[in-house]
């Protein structure tokens, strides 16, 4: 079974802007009940569809699978939930871990936040100065809760 280890920080400050360049993301859910969310995401010229389970802790099982681009747009454009998440992504090198920031757009815009994936829960890694408090758990963050809750709205 996939496992992803994953925490969630905000960012603070504009000091990440230069170390990378970033990439357009459009996604959408087919489902976002919190037991399993399925997710439709075009990543620049690649498709791909992802089932995630519940989140215990930082941990939750995910699955992510390649599907042709003309698929993934169409179920973007027709099946998924509104609005879609719309976010430029970057990912950025700090030690031995990639730091991926996203910066939202659309209903979500002034929202920047940081993930990292880690081997296990207990992984040590180094805290760039640009990152803010976390969000692992404060489930307002999950990119499948910004969907019926966007951002402009809080």
């Amino acid at each position: 079974m996939a496992k992803e280890v994953e925490r969630k920080f905000l960012v603070q400050g504009n000091s990440w802007r230069n170390l990378a360049k970033g990439q357009s993301y459009r996604q959408g859910y087919l489902s976002t009940v919190k037991e399993r969310t399925v997710r439709i995401r075009v990543a620049g010229d690649k498709g791909y569809i992802t089932i995630k389970g519940i989140s215990l802790g930082a941990t939750r099982s995910e699955f992510e699978y390649s599907i042709p681009l003309a698929d993934a747009n169409e179920m973007l454009d027709q099946l998924c939930e509104r609005p879609l998440i719309e976010k430029t992504r970057y990912r950025i090198p700090v030690g031995d871990v990639i730091w991926e920031v996203d910066e939202f757009t659309g209903d979500n815009h002034g929202l920047i936040t940081a993930e990292i994936e880690l081997k296990d829960e207990g992984q040590e890694f180094a805290r760039p100065d640009w990152l803010g408090p976390e969000v692992t758990d404060d489930p307002r963050y999950f990119n499948s809760n910004l969907v019926a809750h966007p951002f402009k709205n809080w």
